[in-house]
């Protein structure tokens, strides 16, 4: 597809977030799983079904636009989830707790590229006066914002602190 102007661009953007969000739900049932931390693991399913709505959701806005529902295929996510499949391939060896710390900022570095994606869709679309596609937009960016939120408490009330256990070996060498 030719990007000639700015809708053009806000279609790239939105078929690249719906292959991001395909392929989230495909990575979140494998971190609620690696999960060892009720809340995180009670908050990566529930992440299944909300990022289910915004794929729904996304449907709706192409709807919306008259255009068919597709992805583009979405590197950086592809990056981000292969980080992210790195990190499960070391789980053995890596204590419970810090396991649970590296699976939050993963999978905050995903909040954080919806986030934007989601953003500056919305910034677009009420540019074109769109008001539909950002009533439904917002929605989304509202969930993965308050999912950003969840994770960022839950580490700093809880996961970091007992991730925070000092290595025998680097006390031994002091």
């Amino acid at each position: 597809m030719a990007m000639e102007s700015l809708h053009d661009l806000m279609i790239e953007e939105l078929r690249d977030i719906y292959n991001a969000e395909k392929q989230i739900l495909k990575a979140l049932p494998k971190m609620a799983k690696a999960a060892s931390h009720p809340q995180l693991k009670k908050g990566f399913e529930a992440h299944i079904a909300e990022t289910r709505g915004q794929v729904e959701r996304l449907d709706r806005v192409f709807a919306a636009l008259g255009k068919r529902a597709t992805g583009k295929r979405c590197k950086a996510m592809e990056g981000i989830i292969e980080e992210g499949k790195e990190l499960l391939e070391k789980q053995d060896e890596i204590p419970e707790a810090v396991l649970d710390a590296a699976l939050i900022c993963a999978a905050q570095k995903v909040e954080h590229y919806e986030i934007t994606g989601y953003g500056c869709c919305i910034t677009w679309a009420e540019l074109m006066g769109h008001t539909e596609i950002v009533a439904l937009l917002k929605q989304s960016i509202a969930e993965e914002e308050a999912t950003d939120k969840k994770l960022t408490d839950l580490a700093e009330k809880e996961i970091n602190a007992m991730a925070n256990v000092p290595d025998d070996d680097m006390e031994e060498d002091e």
